[in-house]
C-alpha cells in the first residue's frame, strides 16, 4: 500500500538523495532557508521557556511538556521546509558515498550554520522588542542562559553528541512516513527526550543564550562562544558519526 512506511534501507537511500539536493541548492536559497530554520528553532525554544516559567526547570513532567513544546521548531523545519545545521549532519552519508564532494558538504554546513545563527539571534531581538522579557518569562530565559554557559567542554561535547543523535534519529524517522501526521509524530518523541534529558542543541543555544543576555543575564562573549563551539562539535559527532555513518554502514555499505 502507498501508505506503508518506508523501510530503513529505503530511508537511507532517500536521505542520500536529499543530501545531494541540499548540496546543490543555490547560495541565496540555502541561506534564506537556514535563516528560517534558525527562527523556527527559536520559536520552539520560546515555547519551551514559556512552559518552564513558574515550573522547576530541572526535573519532572514540566520538562516533558517543555520538550513537546520545543518540538515545534523541528516540525516547522521538516514540514514547512528549512535548512537546519544539526539535521544536515545526515548529509555525511552522501559525502561518504561520493555523491557530493567534501567541499559541497562544507559549503552547506557553513552557510546553514551562519544562516541559523542569523535567524535565531534576529528572533531573540524580536522577542526583546515585544516586552516579554520584562515578565517572569525573561527571568526564566536569563536563568537558562546562565546554565548553558556554566559547563565544562567535556560536558558540552557529550550533551551535544547525545542531543544530535536524537535529532538526527527524529529526522531519520520522518523519512519513514509518507504523510504529514506521521512526520510530526516521528519528531515529537526523540526531540522531547533530548529536552527532557537536558542535552544541548547548538541552534537552540543560538537563540536561548542571546535571549538570556537581552533579559539581563550576565552572559559574556567568551563563555558563550566556547559553549557554542563545544556543543556544535558534539552535535557533529553525534549526528554525522553516531547516526549517519552507522546507518550508512548498516544499509548502504558493501557487505563482506
Amino acid at each position: 500500500m502507498d501508505n506503508d512506511a518506508y523501510k530503513p534501507a529505503e530511508i537511507a537511500a532517500l536521505i542520500e538523495t536529499a543530501g545531494v539536493a541540499k548540496a546543490r541548492l543555490p547560495f541565496g536559497q540555502m541561506f534564506t532557508l537556514a535563516v528560517l530554520a534558525g527562527a523556527f528553532i527559536g520559536f520552539g525554544g520560546a515555547a519551551y521557556l514559556m512552559v518552564m516559567t513558574g515550573a522547576d526547570p530541572g526535573f519532572g513532567p514540566a520538562r516533558l511538556l517543555g520538550g513537546l513544546a520545543f518540538s515545534l521548531g523541528l516540525i516547522l523545519c521538516i514540514v514547512g521546509g528549512a535548512e537546519l545545521f544539526t539535521g544536515n549532519a545526515l548529509m555525511t552519508m552522501a559525502a561518504v558515498d561520493r555523491k557530493i564532494t567534501l567541499g559541497q558538504l562544507m559549503r552547506n554546513w557553513v552557510t546553514v550554520y551562519f544562516g541559523n545563527l542569523v535567524g535565531a539571534v534576529a528572533l531573540a531581538v524580536a522577542f526583546w522588542l515585544t516586552g516579554l522579557l520584562q515578565a517572569p518569562f525573561g527571568a526564566t530565559a536569563a536563568k537558562i542562559a546562565m546554565a548553558k554557559i556554566s559547563m565544562t567542554p567535556m560536558v558540552y561535547l557529550a550533551k551535544g553528541a547525545l542531543c544530535n543523535a536524537l535529532v538526527c534519529l527524529a529526522v531519520w524517522l520522518t523519512f519513514s512516513s509518507r504523510d504529514t501526521t506521521g512526520k510530526i509524530l516521528a519528531i515529537l518523541w526523540p526531540i522531547s527526550a533530548f529536552v527532557l534529558l537536558g542535552m544541548e542543541h547548538s541552534v537552540a543555544n543560538m537563540f536561548l543564550i542571546p535571549l538570556g543576555f537581552l533579559a539581563g543575564a550576565d552572559v559574556s562573549a567568551g563563555p558563550a562562544l566556547a559553549a557554542l563551539f563545544w556543543v556544535t562539535l558534539g552535535n557533529v559527532i553525534g549526528g554525522a558519526g553516531g547516526v549517519a555513518l552507522a546507518y550508512r554502514y548498516a544499509y548502504l555499505g558493501k557487505r563482506v
